[in-house]
């Protein structure tokens, strides 16, 4: 089976994010031929197009991850029935300077938890996907997953709720094949 490489974030801050317990389920339950790589927005400065040549060390290495990697995964919250503004910050680093777009024909997959309702991230995941056309990503279609109730279902960084953990497994797995398809 093709080894594949998959950056994966979460578009929160928060030290004990669901979102963030989405990426660490995913990285613990991937299969072999699955290395996901975890990256952390915290540390990334605020998008200034004067800093775009001498880009700060944390985009950089953002960037160059992003760009190595097969596939992209991407686990959001959602704040104000949008994204929240630290991941689309690392996102405008990430698509820049013009002609740098680490997104650039990426395989891309988005997910998404909260405490409430079961579609909490489902208008910030759409956002997503409107950002992603503009950047040349190629979004995952399904599964489309969305994590309601997730206070209950996280436990020491990780979810614990073997239907949510199967549902980020299929992802996981999907996500992968999807980049295998692309690179045919």
């Amino acid at each position: 089976m093709e080894k594949i490489v998959i950056a994966a974030f979460a578009g929160s801050l928060r030290q004990d994010s669901f979102n963030k317990a989405i990426i660490n389920t995913a990285k613990k339950y991937a299969p072999e031929n699955i290395e996901i790589n975890v990256l952390d927005l915290n540390g990334i400065p605020l998008y200034n197009q004067d800093e775009e040549g001498s880009m700060p060390e944390s985009v950089r290495n953002f960037k160059n991850a992003l760009t190595g990697a097969d596939a992209i995964l991407i686990a959001t919250p959602e704040y104000n029935r949008s994204i929240p503004g630290v991941l689309k910050n690392a996102i405008d680093w990430a698509s820049r300077p013009y002609g740098n777009n680490s997104f650039d024909d990426k395989p891309v997959a988005t997910i998404g938890a909260s405490g409430g309702a079961i579609i909490g991230t489902a208008v910030a995941q759409y956002h997503l996907r409107q950002i992603f056309s503009f950047l040349n990503a190629h979004p995952l279609e399904r599964p489309q997953v969305f994590i309601g109730g997730a206070g209950e279902k996280v436990e020491k960084g990780l979810f614990i709720d073997e239907d949510t953990v199967t549902l980020i497994k299929d992802l996981v797995e999907k996500l992968a094949a999807w980049a295998v398809r692309l690179r045919k």
